[in-house]
């Protein structure tokens, strides 16, 4: 992994030695030396820390790809991306391993996975089967008993020919494990013709996959088949708190809604209109292929504050084409009215966001969001971003989690999503890199501990503030500055890299107002090279910051 992480930011080292017009000189080794270590320190113990789980893909280079966390056992975790490559790791996301997916349907693209109550793993792609066949001309739904096991063959559902099926999504019931899934269905994929048309299908299994019903057409409105703006596309449900069926789509009616109280026996005669969307769902991002806005639909059950509110997050470019943002709207009477959009990314104007995906840790109500960004750049270089908010979509702290950037390059397809999943605080978002050329697939493990200090330094009253500890990086001894404005007991602890507690300088003392400096000696606690977090807690507030010890 370390290897991966080098290549791509050894260009960072040249250009810093570069900027400083370092010699590679006797008298300059040190100090080259030195850089070269807090590089190492930086790139291996990132706050977020990055861990690669595919650059090679078995039939093509992978992208657009997903990924699940087993509410059961939250260090079990499966993946996938297009087209037939499947990933799992059983010790929270920090090594994975890679298998091939087959199928006699054959394997295609839009991948899709969830796991239900008895830890069975659920894989849905599109069907390309072996001729004579149709391309994707049916669903298909793969399945094994265990993380560990062996894929099935699978069931499949929408088997219409010569109609295809496109872009499904999934969900799970976790009171009586149904799942449900909604996809759109083209008479004839890519035609012009003003009678082939598009619409969102339905279907469910109520036997763990084995068998699906017949498919149901829930929108009111049908699209073209171009598959562009005035497709209906991107139909994602999301199960409510009495087991209602909630489903979001795009297409030339705007962004609009359906739902079932039944089991999906029954949907609404009408949609209900949710917003426009300016500028359409399919839109340009510099250096990528193809890019879109399609929403996603998720449902509090967490039993708290805004159980039962549903949320639908898309992208799209009502600010500009040189200005494409993240956008949120929340119902909290079934989906009969919502709320206006509000902004996700909170940058200035004027730079690209997109692709992006929402997830609901229900043990909580948090609500996380993961998208590519391009907010510190004037190029096209992309980073990737998550956004959390933890009062039900009403504010958003956004942090970065990719380590690196990456240039992409649009004569390379880009997949169409990213994915993520949340739960008890174990939260995992999945995206596709494109860096010169060359596809990968990575995750984040991402400190949930950091973005908690930092989302409190951002709402509580600046009363006391600390400083960057020097020198950083420190071999021997650092010093640990802070200031106090008014009088408070206070905590210094130091924290390892997975958020244990190794050291405390200070516990629940009262200090009065006044600057202090302690020193830290990380010898008396038998510490190790790497990254470390310092805190100081004076009761209302936490602040947060980074350090590197080196041997």
């Amino acid at each position: 992994m370390f290897t991966k992480l080098f290549k791509y930011n050894w260009c960072f080292f040249i250009n810093f030695i570069s900027a400083k017009n370092l010699n590679f000189n006797y008298m300059n080794t040190k100090y080259i030396l030195l850089i070269c270590t807090v590089l190492l320190c930086t790139f291996t113990f990132a706050q977020h820390t990055n861990v690669l789980i595919d650059d090679e893909g078995f039939t093509v280079a992978p992208e657009e790809p997903t990924i699940i966390i087993n509410p059961n056992n939250t260090d079990h975790m499966v993946g996938g991306s297009n087209v037939d490559n499947m990933y799992y790791s059983t010790d929270g996301g920090h090594t994975w391993q890679r298998e091939k997916l087959s199928s006699s349907y054959g394997v295609w693209g839009d991948p899709c996975i969830i796991v239900d109550t008895a830890n069975r793993y659920y894989f849905f792609h599109l069907s390309n089967p072996p001729s004579p066949g149709y391309w994707i001309d049916r669903i298909v739904c793969q399945t094994k008993e265990e993380i560990g096991g062996d894929w099935n063959n699978g069931s499949y559902m929408g088997y219409i020919p010569p109609k295809n099926q496109d872009k499904e999504w999934a969900i799970v019931d976790r009171t009586n494990n149904n799942i449900y899934i909604t996809w759109t269905q083209f008479d004839d994929y890519g035609s012009s013709d003003p009678q082939d048309f598009s619409n969102i299908l339905f279907s469910k299994s109520v036997d763990n996959g084995a068998s699906w019903s017949d498919v149901v057409q829930i929108n009111e409105v049908s699209g073209n088949c171009i598959d562009s703006d005035n497709t209906t596309e991107g139909a994602v449900p999301a199960v409510g708190p009495n087991g209602e069926i909630y489903v979001s789509w795009a297409g030339p009616a705007g962004l609009v809604f359906d739902r079932s109280l039944d089991q999906g026996e029954t949907w609404l005669d009408q949609d209900i209109f949710v917003s426009d969307i300016p500028g359409g769902w399919d839109y340009d991002i510099p250096g990528i292929n193809r890019c879109n806005g399609l929403p996603v639909t998720i449902c509090d059950l967490s039993g708290g504050e805004h159980h039962g509110t549903i949320y639908i997050n898309w992208t799209d470019q009502r600010n500009g084409t040189d200005d494409t943002d993240v956008w949120l709207v929340k119902s909290t009477d079934g989906g009969n009215t919502w709320t206006a959009p509000a902004r996700i990314n909170d940058d200035p104007a004027g730079k690209q966001q997109f692709f992006t995906w929402m997830a609901v840790d229900q043990t909580n109500g948090y609500l996380y969001f993961v998208f590519y960004d391009r907010r510190n750049y004037e190029n096209s270089n992309t980073d990737v971003y998550m956004a959390l908010s933890r009062d039900g979509g009403e504010t958003f702290y956004n942090f970065k989690i990719s380590e690196s950037p990456f240039l992409p390059s649009s004569g390379i397809f880009f997949g169409d999503y990213t994915n993520l999943s949340a739960h008890d605080n174990v939260i995992r978002p999945i995206w596709a890199r494109l860096h010169e050329g060359d596809l990968s697939v990575w995750t984040a493990l991402i400190d949930t501990s950091a973005i908690i200090v930092g989302m409190d330094e951002n709402e509580i009253p600046n009363l006391a503030s600390l400083e960057q500890n020097y020198p950083n990086p420190f071999r021997e001894s650092t010093y640990l500055s802070f200031k106090l404005r008014v009088s408070a007991e206070i905590s210094l602890i130091v924290h390892d890299v997975y958020g244990r507690e190794v050291a405390t300088l200070i516990d629940k003392e009262y200090r009065i107002a006044g600057k202090y400096v302690e020193k830290f000696k990380p010898l008396q606690y038998n510490l190790s090279s790497g990254v470390y977090y310092f805190i100081l807690s004076t009761g209302e507030k936490q602040m947060k910051r980074r350090m590197v010890l080196v041997e």
